[in-house]
Order: C-alpha cells, then sequence, then structure tokens
C-alpha cells in the first residue's frame, strides 16, 4: 500500500498522481490534504513532514516517508521503472535529474507570481505589476524550452522519462493561465505528446484552482 497525502489543485501532488498513474501502480490511497482539506497542522502529519506541506508519501512496503514531490516521482521511478522512466545510465540519469531540477529551482519560482494573481487573487486585489514581472522571466524560460525540444523529443533524451512529469505540470499551470503567449512550436509538439499519455488523465486535463 502506498498512501500519499495532497490535493489535486496543487502542482506538486499532481507530479506524484501522474507517476503513479504512469507506473500503473495498484494500491494507492490519496486523502485530500493541504488548503482547505486541512490535516497538514495535525500532529501525526507533522511527525511525518514537519514541514507541513504536500505531498507526502508512506510506502508500507518499505518503510520510506518522503515529502519533496520531485524526490517522490525519482523514487517511484525508481523502485517500479528502473531504466525506464528512471535512466539506469548514469549520464542519462542525470540529465533527468538536472530538468526536475530546474523546473523546481527556475522554472516554478518564475512563474509563482502570475500563477498566485491570476488563479488565486480575487479580480479586484490583482497587482498587475507582479503578473508582469513573472510574465519577464518566465518567457525566456519557455523560449529555452523550446529550443531544447527542437534538438530532441523528449527533456532528457530520445523518450519520456521521470523527467519530463514535473516540466509539463509546470507547462500545464503556465498555459492554463487567461494571457497571451507566444507560439512555441516544439514545446507544443512535447506538451501534446506527453499529455496524451493515460498517466496524465485527470492530471493535465484538469482546471487549475
Amino acid at each position: 500500500m502506498l498512501r500519499l497525502w495532497g490535493r489535486m489543485s496543487s502542482i506538486n501532488v499532481r507530479k506524484v498522481v501522474w507517476a503513479v498513474q504512469e507506473l500503473g501502480l495498484p494500491s494507492v490511497q490519496r486523502t485530500d490534504a493541504g488548503g482547505q482539506f486541512g490535516i497538514v497542522r495535525e500532529p501525526r502529519f507533522l511527525a511525518l513532514n514537519p514541514n507541513g506541506l504536500v505531498p507526502l508519501v508512506e510506502d508500507e512496503d518499505t518503510g520510506a516517508v518522503l515529502w519533496e514531490s520531485n524526490t517522490i516521482v525519482r523514487y517511484l521511478c525508481a523502485r517500479h521503472s528502473l531504466g525506464n522512466l528512471y535512466p539506469e545510465d548514469l549520464p542519462a540519469r542525470f540529465v533527468a535529474e538536472q530538468w526536475m531540477d530546474w523546473q523546481q529551482t527556475t522554472l516554478n519560482p518564475a512563474g509563482r507570481d502570475a500563477f498566485l494573481q491570476w488563479i488565486r487573487t480575487p479580480a479586484a486585489q490583482r497587482n498587475d505589476a507582479l503578473i508582469a514581472a513573472s510574465v519577464a522571466v518566465t518567457e525566456p524560460l519557455m523560449a529555452l524550452l523550446d529550443a531544447h525540444l527542437a534538438r530532441q523529443p523528449f527533456m532528457a533524451g530520445e523518450r519520456f522519462t521521470m523527467a519530463d512529469i514535473p516540466v509539463a505540470c509546470e507547462i500545464h499551470r503556465w498555459w492554463g493561465l487567461p494571457q497571451e503567449r507566444p507560439a512555441r512550436p516544439h514545446l507544443e509538439r512535447w506538451y501534446l505528446a506527453v499529455s496524451s499519455r493515460t498517466g496524465a488523465i485527470g492530471v493535465l486535463d484538469q482546471p487549475l484552482s
């Protein structure tokens, strides 16, 4: 049994749900947590994740308790798809790792303010300057991705790997904002391919909230 805590409105929870579905794991129990669902400040939850954030995963088979989304994706792919979603070749593995880290440390912070203003801030309270600043730093990163994907079909090379999951979740969030965006043909080709995967059902076809 794999236990997962987290609400589907969280981009980080969506990554883990996609990984679970991509791997076809049969025994997963997800509990809505965080935001309006609470739970994350309860003593039992904090004992497992002192950060009080989602997602949180508890793997009863191995005893692993993990709470960073990209780490959870890596763990699940390494355990259940070694040599496929989790590349076994060391250089290939760390190419995938670097893009996962880049999503979390570079792409996500760049787009955060625009997302928070458009989706989680009432219209009368929105700060247009924050949105503009977020767009200004995010669109060059989108151009970088488009150029990268002009050279290869997937984030880490010739096939779909764990690296595609967090980046695609970020693109889903950015392209879901009600704002104009430049055409990115290579990024659009890749996103269509990954979002059409069975594992992405219920993840990349959901509205932002």
